[in-house]
């Protein structure tokens, strides 16, 4: 889709408007960050976002269900946007871009590649490995392809006993999408499944019952950090800012941006990207090492 400079106005005007209506005071910095946020979920550059900043829950929850409902009576532009709760993680959804990406997950339009940490060191992975977690993941996708299609209609997530239950009891597309159910009575992990929902080229795979592991195996190996990095189209904004980011193990990254998957996923970005032309300016990618350090997964 093709944003406008005009449309990208409308956004940030309805958002600061909003904003003060609802009494959400956000720092200058989760402020910029939403509207970055916002703007890629609009603009067909991400699909989901994770909104770890402005607050914590309920209270972020009844924020972003507001700032939503109260915009979507002003304007139709931010009308496909949805706020989504997984256990105490919340996202915004563009529904249709979710339907789209679930669609290249399952067909490996989009190639995806998977780091074992149950393993040290940590071992990289194809989606075609036989491995119980990627199992679960892909029946996941096939239950978000079923919630966020047009009919609505569930799949068939394989016969896994909690996904059907989620399947059977989620009603039609609402403001509020609470999916937290899909995470009980299996191995996969919220980490995993937020690395394939935030739309990273790598995930980190674990099941439940490695998570030990994969806390001890990620926290003991120097990491590269990939940050794609955007520029907006105002002259006031002269500074990059981060779209989004993910670690890689440095054993499992040595060609840093030269990795091949690196460079299909900056690819695909940068085609997205040409449509957004008046909104951003630039668009780049930077990798940067981080020495071992104590990592929260």
């Amino acid at each position: 889709m093709k944003m406008e400079a005009g449309a990208a106005e409308e956004i940030l005007k309805l958002l600061d408007s909003s904003l003060s209506v609802i009494k959400w005071r956000l720092r200058p910095s989760s402020k910029r960050r939403l509207e970055t946020d916002v703007l890629a979920l609009c603009a067909g550059l991400r699909a989901v976002v994770m909104v770890d900043y402005g607050g914590k829950m309920p209270e972020l929850q009844n924020h972003l269900c507001s700032l939503l409902s109260l915009i979507s009576k002003e304007s139709t532009i931010l009308l496909p946007l949805r706020v989504m709760i997984i256990d105490d993680m919340i996202y915004m959804v563009h529904p249709k871009e979710l339907a789209e990406y679930a669609v290249a997950s399952l067909s490996s339009e989009t190639q995806l590649l998977f780091i074992d940490l149950a393993k040290d060191p940590p071992k990289m992975l194809l989606h075609t490995d036989q491995n119980l977690v990627l199992s679960e993941l892909l029946s996941i996708q096939k239950l978000f392809l079923s919630i966020f299609s047009v009919d609505d209609t569930c799949a068939q997530p394989s016969g896994c006993k909690a996904i059907d239950n989620v399947c059977a009891s989620t009603p039609q597309i609402s403001e509020l999408i609470d999916l937290s159910g899909i995470m009980k009575d299996v191995q996969i992990t919220l980490p995993t499944l937020n690395g394939w929902l935030l739309g990273y080229p790598v995930v980190y795979l674990f099941g439940k019952d490695h998570a030990t592991d994969a806390v001890y195996n990620l926290s003991t190996k120097s990491l590269h950090i990939y940050q794609i990095m955007i520029k907006r189209s105002r002259k006031s904004d002269t500074k990059f800012e981060e779209l989004m980011s993910f670690t890689v193990p440095y054993d499992l990254s040595l060609r840093e941006e030269k990795e091949p998957w690196a460079e299909a996923f900056l690819a695909r970005l940068l085609a997205k990207f040409e449509c957004c032309k008046p909104v951003w300016t630039n668009m780049q990618l930077e990798v940067n090492q981080c020495y071992p350090q104590s990592i929260v997964l």
